[in-house]
């Protein structure tokens, strides 16, 4: 009987200790905030509306696409992205890595119901349209994806290439940079 009451006495412990932990509110935001500087740091930044470089057009589709699928920007340009839900089901861009995609992707097929507001991402309801302000600062190719749960894996997905100073071109249907 001892052993019972020390299992259920460790057991809430447990408990409370998990509890406190989701429930603390300066935890939320500390973590909150590092992993939008990973974002700062790995894709660049939310973008300033005042500062807006350019505007592209998104649509996504119930065929679990964007379109277009690759976008070519240069280096600090701001990007209101905006995004036309032209299906029947929710849809989101989500700026990332590739693995934080599909870490995210997997943690959303277990729990679909789970709601984010990140900077790096805009959910768009069936049928209407949305933006996404992102100034992306460094050069190369990131992804976005749509996160809702069966989508990323359905291969709604698509990149960012931001050139460095050169203009990227299209040759033979690949980025190319031009000198």
């Amino acid at each position: 009987m001892k052993h019972l009451d020390k299992l259920v006495a460790m057991s809430l412990i447990a408990i409370g200790s998990v509890a406190f932990a989701h429930g603390d509110e300066d935890h939320d935001k500390k973590a909150s905030a590092s992993s939008h500087d990973g974002h700062a740091s790995t894709l660049g930044k939310p973008g300033n509306p005042k500062k807006v470089s350019r505007t592209v057009e998104i649509t996504m589709s119930d065929a679990m696409r964007f379109s277009p699928s690759s976008v070519f920007v240069k280096r600090n340009e701001t990007i209101r992205f905006v995004l036309r839900n032209e299906g029947k089901l929710k849809h989101e861009m989500v700026l990332g890595t590739i693995r934080e995609l599909k870490e995210h992707a997997a943690l959303m097929l277990k729990f679909p119901e789970m709601e984010h507001a990140d900077p790096n991402q805009a959910s768009v309801e069936a049928g209407k349209t949305g933006e996404l302000l992102w100034q992306f600062t460094k050069a190369g190719t990131f992804d976005f994806a749509c996160l809702q749960a069966g989508h990323f894996e359905a291969g709604m997905k698509g990149n960012v290439v931001v050139a460095g100073a050169a203009t990227p071109v299209k040759v033979d249907g690949h980025a190319d940079h031009k000198h």
